[in-house]
C-alpha cells in the first residue's frame, strides 16, 4: 500500500510534523495488517488442524482467515487508497477502491459459506450467537455500501449533488463498517476460544495467548486506518471537477450563489 512516490508526497504537502508521520503510519498499518493474517493463518492452521473444503473442522478453519483477510485488512487497504495515492487520477483511485472492495467481498462470501456448511455437516445451529448477528449485519451492511458506491461514483448518469449529498455519508459509514468488521472479529475470537480451550483459557494456554495477540493487533490496524482517515492533512486534495462540485451543492442547499464564500 505505501507507493514510491511517498517521500515526494511529503515535500508536495509540507513538511510538518504531522505529515511526515504519514508514510510511518500506512507502513505500519499495512505491518499490523498483514501480522493480523498471519496469526489468522496460524493459530487456525497449526492449533486447529490445518484448512480443507470437504465440511469438516478444517473448512471452518477457512472462516476466522477469509473474515480477517477480507472484511479487515483488504477493506481497510481499501479506505486508505485515497489517502496513499495522492497524484494518481480520482478516477482511477475510485476503480481500485471498487476491486479491492470487490475482492474483499468475495474472500469474505466464502468464508461465510465454508462455516454455513460446517454448520450443516455437524447439525450445528445457524445464527444463534451475537457474532454471527453482527457478521452477517456487517457483510450486508458491507454489499449494500459496495453497491451504492457504484452507483454514485462510478456509473455514469449520477446527478452531481446526489454524489455530493452521498459521499459524507459513504465515508462515515465506511468506518462504522470498519468498526463493525473489527469488532465483529473480536466477538468471534472470544467465542472460538471459549468453545475449544475454555477448561485451559485462564491459565494462558498457548493458543488462548496467540489468539488474545491476534485481538490487540485487529484493535490496532482498525485504529491506525481510522486516525490516517480521518485526520484533515491526510486527505486527498480536491481537484477542479470536486471543488465546483461542493460549490454547486452547496449552492442547492444554502440558496447561495457559485461566487458565496
Amino acid at each position: 500500500m505505501v507507493p514510491g512516490g511517498v517521500g515526494d508526497l511529503g515535500v508536495r504537502r509540507g513538511s510538518g510534523s504531522g505529515w511526515s508521520l504519514f508514510p510511518w503510519l500506512v507502513a505500519g498499518s499495512q505491518a499490523v495488517g498483514l501480522a493480523c493474517v498471519v496469526l489468522t493463518g496460524v493459530w487456525m492452521g497449526h492449533y486447529r488442524g490445518g484448512y480443507a473444503w470437504d465440511g469438516s473442522s478444517s473448512q471452518f478453519n477457512l472462516h476466522p482467515l477469509c473474515m480477517v483477510l477480507g472484511l479487515v485488512f483488504l477493506y481497510g487497504d481499501a479506505i486508505l487508497v485515497f489517502r496513499v495515492f495522492h497524484n494518481e487520477e480520482k478516477k482511477k483511485v475510485k476503480v481500485l477502491h471498487a476491486i479491492i472492495h470487490l475482492l474483499a467481498l468475495i474472500i469474505s462470501i466464502v468464508g461465510i459459506v465454508a462455516v454455513f456448511e460446517y454448520h450443516k455437516t455437524f447439525k450445528i445451529p445457524d445464527m444463534y450467537s451475537l457474532h454471527s448477528w453482527c457478521g452477517m449485519a456487517t457483510l450486508i451492511f458491507f454489499c449494500v455500501q459496495w453497491v451504492m458506491g457504484l452507483l454514485f461514483f462510478l456509473l455514469p448518469g449520477m446527478l452531481s449533488w446526489l454524489r455530493a449529498w452521498y459521499l459524507p455519508l459513504h465515508v462515515f459509514f465506511g468506518l462504522v463498517l470498519l468498526v463493525m468488521a473489527v469488532g465483529t472479529a473480536l466477538l468471534g475470537i472470544t467465542e472460538k476460544l471459549l468453545f475449544t480451550i475454555m477448561p485451559t483459557y485462564s491459565k494462558f494456554d498457548p493458543e488462548g495467548v496467540l489468539a488474545n495477540m491476534l485481538g490487540v493487533l485487529l484493535l490496532c490496524f482498525g485504529v491506525l486506518v481510522g486516525y490516517v482517515v480521518t485526520r484533515d492533512e491526510y486527505r486527498r486534495p480536491p481537484n477542479p471537477e470536486e471543488e465546483a462540485l461542493s460549490v454547486h451543492f452547496k449552492t442547492l442547499t444554502e440558496g447561495g450563489s457559485p461566487t458565496s464564500p
